[in-house]
C-alpha cells in the first residue's frame, strides 16, 4: 500500500518504489555502508545487467491507519567499522530524509547486515 498524504486541496499518493528509492539513497550516504543486498528476483536481474537500482535491498511497508511506514534495509558494511554506529547513523538518516521529503511518519527503520566487505 503506497503512502498517502491528504490535505484540503486533495490527495497525494507516494508509491512504495519512490519511498524505497529515497531510503536507498539515504542509506548509501552513510560512511561504512558499501552496498545493498538484493532481496528480490528483480533486484538480482538489474544487478546482472549492470543497471543502477537504488531500491535494491530496501523493503517499505505502510502500516496502520495513520499511514506511517516501516523500512527494512539489507546492507553490506565495510570491514573494520563499528556496526552499531553505522546502523544507528543509517537509521537516523533514512528516517530524516523520508520524513523531510515526503512528510510521512517513519515508524521503524530496521537494518539487516547481510555481509561485510574487505
Amino acid at each position: 500500500m503506497p503512502g498517502l498524504i491528504v490535505n484540503d486541496l486533495g490527495k497525494i499518493t507516494l508509491s512504495d518504489e519512490l519511498l524505497a528509492s529515497i531510503a536507498g539513497y539515504a542509506a548509501m550516504e552513510n560512511y561504512g555502508i558499501v552496498g545493498m543486498s538484493a532481496k528480490k528476483a528483480s533486484d538480482t536481474f538489474f544487478q546482472l545487467i549492470g543497471s543502477e537500482n537504488n531500491k535494491r535491498g530496501v523493503a517499505v511497508t505502510t502500516t496502520g491507519e495513520d499511514g506511517s511506514i516501516d523500512v527494512d534495509l539489507y546492507v553490506t558494511l565495510m570491514y573494520g567499522v563499528s556496526l552499531p554506529a553505522v546502523a544507528e547513523n543509517a537509521r537516523r538518516n533514512v528516517r530524516y530524509r523520508i520524513e523531510e521529503m515526503t512528510g510521512l511518519k517513519v515508524r521503524n527503520v530496521n537494518i539487516h547486515v547481510e555481509s561485510i566487505k574487505v
